[in-house]
């Protein structure tokens, strides 16, 4: 089957919905033409100008990458600093470049479930919920259609909470209208007032999607006019925020905990603040720079919280109440081009698909 960069990035979407996306970021297509015919897409960290060169070696006119290489506005393209470069040699050699960032962080299968699995983590939820990306959609359909209805909206994506689908709540009503003159009423005659059995549906769904379940609702809906509302909701979506919370299977010492740590993750150092003494079983982790949640770590009882770019400052922020672990940012989030290899082979199964060999990491260890 031949493919188009934008059958990968509306893949991509579906799996880490651009909306996710923190207000600063630029999440999304960065070069290229969408409608080109994929040749190959390699996965990576960094878009850098070597991953470019390799890019080109392997005959990939497509590059996923986590951190986008344009992060502000460019006022101009002559080649002065790296990003300039790298989109230049990008956009001469026809490559598209496609940022997959803190949208992916944010979904709950996405970089902190990957560092949690490759520490060897169960139980893991999100540290951070985030508010108010849910909608409730209230409609009211006559009670032959409902199931119709229903299907309808469960498959346009409402009607999910956390491993449950096909969720919603039903009640049974009068529905009352008058059609005009001009009207083609599925129920009633025009002119004159009806009551009609209704089922009123309400179903829970993620905000972006609420154009795409209007549609499904009007389509399977038998009435001229639709009779409907969205109510934006305040609650937490469980399984969209940032950093993760996980378990081990069995609690740890402190210092075989951090050995342990430092041969999965492929380490060469690692920054802590004093061990405490304490067994290890609730971890937090966050991929890049993640110090912001370390209230959140510490309300979730977690043992340890791990994650990178900590200031020197920042580490006394640990009072003795858990121990802070620096792991560096590159490594804390290099598995991340694994995790978009993994999902990219389930859908597309024949396409040319590597994993980037440039090590894009900017620090150096003694």
């Amino acid at each position: 089957m031949v493919y188009k960069i934008k059958d990968i990035v509306s893949y991509l979407e579906k799996i880490a919905p651009p909306s996710y996306q923190e207000s600063y970021d630029n999440a999304q297509l960065i070069t290229g033409n969408p409608h080109d015919t994929l040749k190959g897409v390699l996965c990576s960290l960094d878009a850098t100008e070597e991953v470019v060169d390799e890019a080109i070696s392997l005959g990939c006119n497509m590059i996923v990458a986590h951190h986008p290489i344009v992060f502000k506005g460019l006022k101009s393209l002559t080649g002065r600093n790296y990003v300039e470069k790298t989109v230049i040699k990008a956009i001469k050699n026809d490559i598209a470049i496609y940022a997959i960032h803190t949208n992916l962080d944010h979904v709950s299968h996405g970089v902190n479930k990957k560092i949690c699995e490759v520490i060897g983590l169960t139980n893991t939820r999100i540290l951070q919920p985030k508010k108010d990306l849910l909608s409730k959609l209230v409609t009211f359909v006559p009670h032959e259609a409902s199931e119709k209805v229903l299907k309808a909206l469960f498959d346009a994506g409402a009607g999910k909470i956390g491993e449950y689908s096909g969720c919603s709540f039903l009640s049974d009503g009068t529905g009352t209208f008058t059609p005009s003159s001009q009207a083609n009423p599925h129920k009633g005659i025009p002119e004159s007032a009806h009551r009609e059995p209704e089922t009123r549906i309400e179903v829970l769904l993620p905000s972006y999607l609420e154009k795409k379940v209007l549609h499904a609702l009007r389509e399977s809906h038998p009435y001229e006019e639709v009779a409907y509302y969205f109510q934006k909701l305040e609650n937490e979506n469980q399984e969209i925020g940032a950093g993760m919370v996980a378990e081990l299977e069995e609690s740890m010492d402190e210092m075989a905990f951090l050995k342990m740590l430092k041969e999965k993750m492929n380490l060469g150092t690692i920054k802590h603040t004093s061990l405490l003494g304490k067994k290890i079983r609730k971890v937090a982790v966050c991929g890049g720079a993640g110090i912001f949640l370390l209230p959140d770590a510490k309300k979730s009882g977690a043992d340890i919280f791990i994650t990178s770019d900590i200031k020197y400052h920042e580490f006394f922020d640990a009072e003795n109440q858990i121990i802070i672990c620096d792991i560096g940012h590159y490594e804390s989030e290099i598995y991340t081009k694994e995790l978009l290899g993994d999902v990219l082979s389930q859908k597309f199964t024949n396409i040319a698909l590597y994993l980037t060999k440039v090590i894009t990491n900017p620090i150096t260890y003694l």
